[in-house]
């Protein structure tokens, strides 16, 4: 796996080699402003005046990946770099990518174009690290303040993600929207539909695993996009609660104080689980008044396992990550019940894979709430002391056993091998014979008298 300190190695060194050829070549974007900010880059990016003809042909190992946008991905080993030759855009039909591209001579030219100031940075790090600043960007990291370069609504206009993407820097960098950009996205929320499912959930998803999902939901909500791209979110706003259960307030309340306390670099399964666990409350709520006591939302975490799917197909996500989202809804409730629960049942409920983001989304759950661990603790404890191998023991019995046994294929298999493995994990059965001698006690009784 690359380094920063060898992608930035190899930044310098295609810099160097274009420099030497007598081309301007500089560090761009995200990578500056993260240095600037003390933070190491995830990546580098190069903009330069040579054209990606050249550039090919002085790395050979260059990938072309934009052709038309003048982009090149520079390969040495497992490290690459980003090349783009200066240029200005022409149109954005789409809503998302220029029509045509005019190569340029200018850096200038090249940076207006970009989207927000603070990305707007050139770094050239064969002059002592010289910033060129074309855009006032210093000025915004050292304000904190997120802005468009240009005319907000022009630079919305042209790539629509933009809408979601000034909302996420400005949560992970603790940033204030600058007002007239502010503005402009609450103008265009309406429009983030025509930019694919694909990259919506891409965005949403750094948003909820950078470490400042709070506050970045807050602000899709304030945005009005928050209400286009996750309706049913937006609609926990207002939906009460139990105060008994639930002391802080609304479901929406609720919510965002489980996503303050999501880490930086969360799972996004489990960041998702963690929005979407009570998704199903707001249509299955029922007031005090209509069912006598108090406020409920019958069968809620079922339905919003449903919904969860909803969101996972329309936002595109993997079919394993979609089960694994749904799974953490639907199963958010029965931590309720652990104490009571049989040896078998337990066993089962703590052996599905990535358990262990259930176990933290219920401790979450409580955190937001009444702060009660005592479920977490015994889940935790039953896991630290249970081997793996009582917890997923070996069959005893299998269906070709009971073919021997005379028993026909169809739905008694199930019954069957059901009970069989109850038993093994109440510890009742140690091995196949005292099984097989369970089955012919038990089912070939009940199968002679049918």
């Amino acid at each position: 796996m690359k380094s920063g300190s060898e992608s930035r190695e190899l930044a310098v060194e295609i810099c160097r080699t274009l420099h030497n050829l007598g081309y301007e070549a500089y560090l761009v974007g995200g990578c500056v402003r993260d240095e600037l900010l003390g933070r190491i880059p995830a990546d580098y990016d190069i903009a330069t005046r040579a054209t990606p003809t050249l550039i090919q042909q002085l790395f050979p190992e260059s990938l072309m990946v934009g052709a038309v946008f003048g982009v090149v991905i520079v390969r040495k080993k497992d490290t690459h770099v980003e090349v783009a030759t200066f240029r200005s855009d022409v149109g954005y039909s789409d809503g998302r990518h220029p029509d045509h591209v005019i190569f340029s001579s200018s850096a200038e030219e090249d940076v207006r174009r970009r989207d927000f100031t603070i990305n707007g940075l050139l770094l050239d790090p064969l002059e002592g690290n010289r910033i060129l600043d074309f855009v006032g960007g210093q000025a915004d990291i050292e304000a904190r303040i997120i802005r468009t370069i240009g005319e907000p609504v022009l630079r919305f206009t042209e790539d629509k993600l933009r809408l979601v993407r000034a909302v996420r820097f400005a949560a992970r960098f603790g940033y204030t929207i600058e007002a007239r950009t502010f503005a402009a996205i609450k103008q265009l929320a309406p429009q983030i539909t025509q930019v694919s499912a694909e990259r919506i959930r891409e965005e949403l998803t750094k948003i909820l695993t950078e470490g400042s999902a709070r506050r970045g939901f807050e602000l899709l909500d304030e945005s009005g996009l928050l209400a286009v791209v996750l309706p049913e979110v937006a609609r926990m706003k207002g939906v009460q609660q139990p105060p008994e259960y639930h002391p802080e307030g609304d479901v929406w309340i609720h919510t965002r104080m489980i996503l303050e306390n999501l880490p930086a670099g969360v799972s996004p399964t489990l960041a998702w689980g963690a929005l979407l666990h009570d998704v199903g409350k707001p249509p299955t709520f029922k007031s005090a008044a209509q069912t006598g006591d108090r406020i409920r939302f019958d069968e809620h975490a079922e339905i919003g396992a449903r919904i969860a799917e909803a969101i996972c197909e329309r936002l595109r996500f993997s079919n394993d990550d979609t089960a694994q989202i749904s799974a953490l809804v639907s199963s958010h409730m029965r931590f309720k019940d652990v104490m009571q629960m049989r040896q078998s049942t337990l066993k089962r409920f703590v052996r599905p894979p990535h358990f262990g983001e259930h176990l933290e989304l219920h401790r979450l759950d409580c955190m937001a709430s009444h702060r009660l661990l005592g479920n977490w603790e015994f889940v935790r404890n039953f896991i630290a002391e249970t081997p793996p191998e009582q917890v997923r023991p070996a069959r005893l019995v299998n269906g070709d056993d009971l073919l021997a046994l005379g028993f026909r294929p169809g739905p008694r298999f199930r019954e069957i091998l059901q009970a069989v493995e109850d038993a093994q994990l109440e510890g009742k059965l140690q091995d196949r014979e005292q099984a097989l001698q369970y089955v012919r006690k038990e089912f070939l009784k009940s199968a002679a008298k049918a």
